[in-house]
């Protein structure tokens, strides 16, 4: 694989290289932050050159994504442990909106892509078909009726996560003005999303 340096110990395989990089990139955001983190300081960190880096990760843009990435199964977990309290299909539907729309911006890496003005990026990510499985399975974790209200198959769920993440992604990119409170947010989206989830 031609590895240059990675501290007398390289990876074992593309992806170990992929991982340890990204890991190299959590530890210097976590000690310079966001803003002062560079690609020279991660290839420090990894103890690689910039070229090794760039031959995984074309740009500090790309590092940031994958960072983010990595703590998506993190992320999943807390709002599905949230969303386990609510026990109706427009509750969740309208509580994953904004729990999303609450929670992203604060998280110290999901939040990453929108600090850095990637919006782009943060978006493609948000709308890829593996975030919207990611989303149904979510939805199917949590302990709700779905075909009580006529969600019956995969389909519709990557549908209604789709839906819900698209939504979401809406609001975090362009907030209302003035700001909504999360009780007025709660009120809009369960106007026009629970009619369609009361079978």
């Amino acid at each position: 694989m031609g590895h240059h340096g990675w501290q007398g110990n390289p990876p074992g395989s593309e992806d170990e290289a992929r991982r340890r990089i990204v890991e190299a990139a959590t530890a210097c955001i976590d000690r310079f932050g966001l803003a002062k983190t560079n690609l020279s300081d991660v290839a420090a960190e990894a103890g690689v050159t910039r070229q090794t880096v760039y031959r995984y990760f074309p740009s500090l843009t790309d590092i940031l994504s994958a960072v983010a990435l990595a703590r998506v199964e993190e992320f999943a977990g807390r709002m599905e442990r949230h969303l386990a309290k609510f026990d109706s299909a427009a509750e969740v539907a309208v509580e994953s909106v904004v729990f999303g729309v609450r929670t992203v911006p604060n998280e110290p890496y999901l939040g990453l892509l929108l600090q850095a003005g990637e919006a782009d990026v943060f978006t493609v990510a948000v709308t890829s078909p593996m975030s919207f499985a990611l989303g149904a399975r979510i939805l199917r974790n949590v302990p709700v009726d779905w075909p009580a209200v006529g969600v019956t198959t995969d389909e519709d769920l990557k549908g209604l996560a789709e839906i819900l993440m698209r939504l979401f992604l809406s609001f975090l990119q362009y907030p209302s003005t003035p700001a909504l409170t999360d009780d007025q947010l709660r009120s809009l989206v369960r106007r026009w999303i629970a009619p369609a989830l009361r079978g």
